[in-house]
């Protein structure tokens, strides 16, 4: 089938995406459903105190003092001068409710106010602001409190203007520190090179990604406010007689607590029930707003990856293999969909081999690393099926235990990016003594011995010296050396290298590549390399794997599949290699796009971008055909398989 017809293909329609929404994400947090609940009716009732058939909240009748709960014309009981006391809690609840929000609100805009203009401005503008928030913060904020409703006189919005002031330092303090951080981030710094104000670069870069510590520390905060309130007209300093708030309330009762505990006891539980609420609805809002959890994960990530299997597949003889795994399927569960990021991989590697796992961004190559050892978050992610073995060791059914003395032990990773690999805060040498430490009986001398040991096996010269760097103090070739050397530190039978030469310039990545190449031959290590550069996969690999969609497509040695792919995909990837000495050769880009795995077509799913595609490619299973001895290809219509079979 030519391109042309491949192309008109009919297209799949577009599935929605199966992200929770942010009611899901709050609704599936039991606590902040209930507080939301308990909140919501709170509110409504207060909203609705005008509307509904209450007796005045301060008119007196002595003739009825002290009534007890569940008297008739008197649902609560009253109050030592005849009030009503749910009339009296209504309206007090409205009247509380109205303070809390307002002082948040007038404590949150100053404050972030002043965090951000300090934060963004730095320089004298930041001590002078900074200072003065810390005279605040010198007075506990009750007391400082008191002192500013003594000068002002007692009032319910002096009160109000009390406990705001003396919360503007929570807010001013949080957002000035994150401020700190954005304003010498690369997307501000292009912001001032487009020529923008620092009025537009404030309110429109900055302010928008601190929002959200802003909206959490209000929903925290509320609840606080509320009882610094009450507890101010508790002392006779807030609402004043007749008006009734929870404090007031609280205050009323504690004259007779001994004798006629409910006329307490009734605005406590109101005071407990709101601030209780409004806590657990702040704590359901700051989960919403975690981008963890809005990209699909309903929990925070356990030690773990989730492992659910039916059955484990039959090994059959492989007693050579150092690492085998077979039809392992790893997925995310994000809202309603499921997303098979892994889709049934095998694959086996001996003592002291080098194999290349190869695709595109996307294909699942990090992921079917990370199931390994377990380091896929779950949830959203779980391993729903196949087995992986460490020489004869289950590593799916090993406990939690076990495969932490395995991580860093046996099995290592050296991942792409060094640098947030690395503790920013701690030396080289410690980390790396921690590393030995964590497997192996050795005192920190020793440790240190084997740490300076290991850096000039991986061809740091001073090793001694350089023990005593910081990450950021190496260039970048270094740090990966550094992974490198912490991978080794304990003799692992398998190193995981997620693309650890992508960020590297080309000098260096020769150096890294001639580095691992040699110290997996002098130690018999085997590596599972991935990257999506054939170029590299040339230079260390003995045999490849091609992967896409989850699945291996392609399999062989890493000649066979340079010089005979049988795959399409295997074949377009190796064309967009650049070979020296061929400056006129052309590079093919591949047309469209890999599926979502959420979504996969059915039979091929490399069948929308194939240039050789046929009917019977769109329909079935497509299996793995044996093309030779370690050799075989995920595909009907496979390339060069006279030669390939030969």
């Amino acid at each position: 089938m030519t391109d042309a017809t491949a192309s008109t293909a009919p297209a799949r329609p577009a599935k929605k995406s199966g992200r929770p929404s942010a009611l899901k994400l709050l609704f599936n947090n039991t606590l902040a459903t209930g507080g939301l609940i308990i909140l919501a009716v709170i509110i409504v009732i207060a909203l609705a105190a005008p509307l509904l058939p209450l007796q005045p909240p301060n008119v007196t009748d002595p003739s009825v003092r002290l009534s007890p709960p569940l008297t008739e014309g008197h649902l609560l009981g009253t109050d030592s001068l005849g009030r009503d006391l749910l009339s009296r809690l209504i309206w007090g609840t409205r009247v509380s409710l109205a303070v809390g929000v307002s002082a948040t609100l007038i404590a949150a805009f100053f404050g972030s106010l002043i965090g951000l203009v300090a934060g963004y401005a730095g320089g004298r503008t930041d001590n002078i602001l900074m200072r003065g928030i810390d005279m605040v913060m010198a007075f506990p904020y009750i007391l400082l409190a008191l002192a500013i409703v003594a000068v002002l006189g007692p009032g319910l919005l002096n009160a109000l203007y009390a406990i705001a002031i003396v919360n503007i330092p929570f807010f001013a303090r949080n957002i000035r520190g994150m401020t700190l951080g954005l304003s010498r981030r690369e997307f501000v710094d292009a912001a001032r090179l487009s020529g923008k104000s620092h009025f537009a670069i404030l309110f429109g870069e900055v302010l928008p990604n601190v929002l959200p510590v802003i909206i959490i520390t209000m929903s925290t905060t509320i609840g606080w406010m509320i009882l610094e309130t009450a507890g101010l007209s508790f002392l006779g300093l807030g609402a004043q007689p007749p008006q009734a708030d929870l404090g007031s309330m609280l205050g009323d009762g504690r004259k007779v607590l001994f004798t006629d505990a409910y006329v307490s006891m009734v605005p406590g539980l109101m005071i407990f029930a709101l601030v209780m609420s409004i806590n657990l609805l702040g704590d359901g809002i700051r989960d919403v707003l975690d981008p963890r959890l809005k990209s699909g994960a309903l929990a925070r990530p356990g030690a773990r990856t989730a492992v659910k299997r039916e059955s484990v597949p039959d090994r059959g003889q492989r007693p050579e293999t150092v690492l085998d795994i077979q039809a392992m399927r790893t997925e995310f569960h994000v809202g309603g969909s499921i997303y098979r990021a892994v889709g049934g991989v095998d694959l086996h590697m001996r003592q002291g081999e080098c194999v290349g796992l190869v695709g595109e961004s996307g294909s699942g190559k990090s992921v079917t690393a990370m199931s390994l050892m377990g380091l896929v978050p779950t949830p959203p992610g779980r391993i729903a099926g196949g087995a992986a073995w460490l020489d004869n060791e289950d590593l799916f059914a090993a406990s939690d235990e076990r495969i932490r003395q395995l991580r860093g032990g046996d099995v290592s990773h050296v991942f792409q990016d060094p640098l947030s690999t690395l503790h920013p805060l701690f030396t080289v040498g410690d980390q790396l003594i921690e590393a030995i430490q964590s497997h192996q009986p050795l005192s920190k001398q020793k440790a240190r011995e084997k740490a300076a040991d290991l850096l000039e096996s991986v061809r740091i010269p001073n090793a001694a010296e350089r023990l005593k760097a910081f990450p950021h103090e190496l260039s970048g070739g270094m740090r990966q050396r550094i992974s490198i050397a912490m991978a080794l530190a304990n003799d692992a039978k398998v190193i995981i290298a997620d693309e650890p030469t992508t960020a590297l310039d080309v000098t260096v990545q020769a150096q890294i590549l001639e580095l691992m190449n040699g110290l997996r031959k002098e130690r018999n290590t085997a590596i599972l390399f991935i990257t999506h550069d054939f170029g590299v996969v040339s230079a260390i690999c003995d045999r490849v794997a091609v992967m896409y969609a989850g699945r291996i497509v392609e399999t062989g040695t890493t000649e066979e599949i340079l010089e005979r792919p049988a795959h399409p995909y295997t074949a377009k990837l190796i064309e967009c290699v650049p070979v020296l000495g061929e400056p006129d050769r052309r590079l093919d880009a591949i047309e469209g796009r890999p599926p979502v795995v959420n979504n996969l077509p059915e039979g091929c799913a490399f069948a929308d971008r194939c240039p050789f595609v046929q009917d019977d490619c769109r329909s079935g299973d497509i299996a793995m055909t044996e093309l030779g001895e370690e050799r075989g290809v995920r595909c009907l219509h496979p390339l060069n398989r006279e030669n390939a079979d030969g």
